[in-house]
């Protein structure tokens, strides 16, 4: 626990106490929100990501203390173990490291040089190793019997044994790797038969493609090995060959003569066959993990901006789903979001009647008191908004993403929700619900679903999960749950409790009624202590009888509260009301050995604006009315436009033509930047110059610069 506490302290570069802390604290299974809230003092103040990472070298270092013991297990029962070899495993806390150390004594299949040791060849290998023999092949004919016809076939099982030693020794592997960390490079080719196949024209860029590893980034890593992964590409990385085996015979080959020659060509044997390949995937895995982590970092990202997305809030909505030959899906939603009425309105294509269907919007929209109106921005999406602006509703309308509603509608939870209901009414609910809280709406969907990540199929599938998994979490958390209208969805995502406890709160509730306290979670089937401890922080009841219940002060310090509000001589509720009673309150004197002053300046910030939402302000935006098509660009425009997407080389813009277009992160400011996220965030309204419009590939490049 000390060695682990030891690392991380110094790998993550924080104190040893910090650190201590926070891993008790999750040993004793309090989550990451409620420790980064809560527990300040303990942490010294650490935040979600400190305490994410440190959670994660944690299970890591956990893991491989557990490698070890298998490995130290396999050794000993292989009666190979020494003291030395046990130190510097018991001191090895390098998975790389510590699998070179096991790699001589590794089970594995039937090698060449396994074959040639059952054959009684391991001496000769020793002697030749040795160089100091003027004649191998008078030795080798020592060695002549059973399996072994001849001296040449001694010989090249010795070699054989030679070659695998080389290429399990340490010092040659890491000077290997050292090769590749300087040197390598990552080649594509493209696979003759596939290079004029529809399915290759994506790929043209890697046809024949070369690029020091090094200087490879994420997004062209992943590119190449998704054209590999389907046949069309043929991906290597190398190094120099010559220079490397080079390396190995000045490390092995001692002086000149006939066992020199035979190390010589031992060594070239041991690269070639072994030494390359072993190390070049090893670079591979790195190479792709490397991108991995880039990748799911900017997924993980522009999730979080998305689920924090500005939100209309309680309001009643008219949600419309445009569609051209099936018309467009119109539903009403009251201020919680539940479906009062759905409707079909031919508003575009062949079918549609624009001045029919400005009289059928604000028909509907005023019998149902609509006070928003969300528009999905799919297909006819741009044509659908004409229409309701010209309608004239008296109310503002807003273009939503309609990205994962088709796979929200047709899911387990929307049949659940509306069982009576096709998937072209839910998908429409959706799109209203988006408008009036993105972030509850939103955790119904598989995140990879939502659009916001590129080769999000490419990554490693498990640790993609686990970062969108904890990303949602942290965004339902920073900004709070009500408790009485809450989905099981978004309960679930709340600290401490998960998918068991957030059915029984709503199973409670409905049997029950509408919570009254946070100290009602109590009552609920199997919501214990630990439970409540971890959850009720996040957790709001608005208009309850005790006002700190609607807050994220957490029930542990209501006393603190209480006494304050008893030494102003006021009510709390009098004292969250007046500015002035708080400014008389002098914090230090609340301090206490589990209570510091990190908590009480949370608490007060809270009582002066009690369960605010963090997120901000939702703003209207128009497109260029003059365009509507891809073939209505021209270079030079000015054109508004909204973040769609962002990824490490860019992001990309929808201006209105149901095509979005790239901003190159060169194009992003008249500055150099090393991350679009110092620039943009996603969904942000910006302004955007028409660079070219490639009709042949479908690609629009634009500019932010001046």
């Amino acid at each position: 626990m000390n060695d682990f506490i030891n690392i991380i302290a110094k790998e993550l570069n924080l104190s040893t106490k910090s650190v201590e802390n926070t891993v008790s604290l999750l040993e004793e299974g309090c989550t990451i929100p409620f420790i980064s809230r809560y527990r300040k003092e303990r942490t010294g103040g650490l935040d979600e990501v400190q305490i994410d990472n440190i959670s994660q070298k944690y299970d890591k270092l956990k893991e491989l203390s557990k490698r070890k013991e298998t490995i130290i297990n396999t050794i000993t029962e292989l009666d190979k173990m020494t003291p030395e070899l046990r130190k510097r495993i018991d001191a090895c806390w390098d998975s790389t490291e510590l699998e070179d150390l096991y790699l001589p004594y590794k089970p594995k299949r039937r090698t060449r040089a396994q074959v040639a040791r059952e054959q009684g060849l391991e001496p000769l290998a020793n002697i030749i190793l040795l160089q100091r023999e003027n004649d191998p092949e008078r030795a080798a004919a020592r060695f002549v019997k059973g399996d072994v016809k001849d001296v040449d076939a001694a010989l090249k099982g010795a070699q054989d044994i030679i070659a695998e030693m080389i290429s399990e020794d340490e010092t040659s592997r890491n000077r290997l790797r050292g090769a590749f960390r300087r040197d390598a490079y990552i080649t594509s080719k493209v696979v003759k038969t596939k290079k004029d196949s529809d399915e290759a024209a994506k790929y043209s860029d890697y046809f024949d493609f070369e690029e020091p590893l090094r200087r490879c980034n994420g997004n062209r890593l992943l590119a190449m090995r998704r054209g590999e992964d389907e046949g069309i590409l043929k991906v290597s990385i190398n190094v120099d060959d010559d220079e490397a085996i080079e390396r190995l015979q000045r490390q092995y080959v001692h002086g000149r003569g006939a066992c020199q020659t035979l190390v010589e060509e031992a060594c070239s044997d041991a690269y070639k066959r072994l030494l390359c390949p072993s190390i070049e995937n090893e670079f591979a895995a790195i190479s792709k993990q490397k991108a991995d982590e880039e990748a799911i970092g900017v997924f993980a990202e522009n999730l979080r901006q998305l689920l924090l997305a500005a939100p209309l809030g309680q309001k009643r909505v008219m949600g419309i789903d445009p569609g051209i030959r099936t018309g467009c899906k119109v539903v009403c939603l009251d201020a919680q979001g539940n479906l009062l009425y759905h409707d079909v309105v031919m508003a575009v294509g062949s079918q549609g009647n624009a001045q029919n269907a400005m009289s059928r919007f604000a028909s509907i929209a005023k019998k149902f008191n609509a006070e928003a109106v969300a528009i999905g921005n799919g297909t006819a999406s741009r044509e659908t908004a004409d229409i309701v602006k010209r309608a004239e509703l008296g109310i503002p309308y807003y273009v939503v993403s309609e990205d994962g509603a088709s796979v929200y509608s047709a899911s387990k939870i929307a049949r659940e929700e509306f069982p009576d209901e096709d998937v072209t009414v839910r998908g429409a609910v959706s799109i209203g619900r988006r408008l009036i809280d993105p972030l509850a709406e939103l955790v119904k969907i598989d995140p990879k679903s939502i659009g916001v990540g590129q080769y999000q199929h490419d990554v490693d599938q498990t640790k993609l999960k686990q970062s969108l998994d904890r990303t949602v979490e942290s965004c339902v958390n920073l900004v709070g749950v009500d408790l009485n209208t809450a989905s099981v969805h978004l309960l679930t995502y709340v600290s401490g409790l998960g998918p068991t406890l957030a059915k029984n709160i709503i199973d409670y509730r409905k049997e029950n009624g509408a919570f009254t306290s946070r100290a009602q979670l109590k009552k609920v089937p199997r919501l214990g202590s630990v439970a409540f401890q971890q959850c009720a922080g996040f957790l709001r009841i608005h208009n309850a009888k005790n006002p700190l219940d609607s807050s994220a002060v957490h029930p542990e310090s209501y006393k603190i509260v209480e006494k304050m509000a008893k030494d102003a001589g006021c009510t709390v509720k009098a004292l969250m009301e007046s500015a002035d009673k708080r400014k008389e309150i002098e914090l230090s004197k609340y301090v206490t050995a589990e209570v510091g002053m990190p908590t009480l300046n949370d608490i007060m910030k809270e009582l002066e604006k009690p369960g605010r939402d963090p997120r901000a302000e939702i703003e209207t935006f128009e497109f260029d009315p003059n365009v509507h098509t891809p073939e209505d660009l021209i270079a030079g425009m000015i054109l508004p436009g909204i973040v769609t997407n962002i990824t490490k080389f860019g992001a990309f813009v929808d201006v209105g033509v149901h095509q979005d277009g790239l901003v190159h992160i060169s194009q992003m400011a008249d500055r150099y930047i090393s991350d679009p996220l110092e620039v943009v965030h996603l969904h942000q309204h910006v302004k955007v110059r028409v660079v070219e419009v490639d009709r042949k590939r479908n690609r629009i490049s634009l500019s932010m610069k001046n």
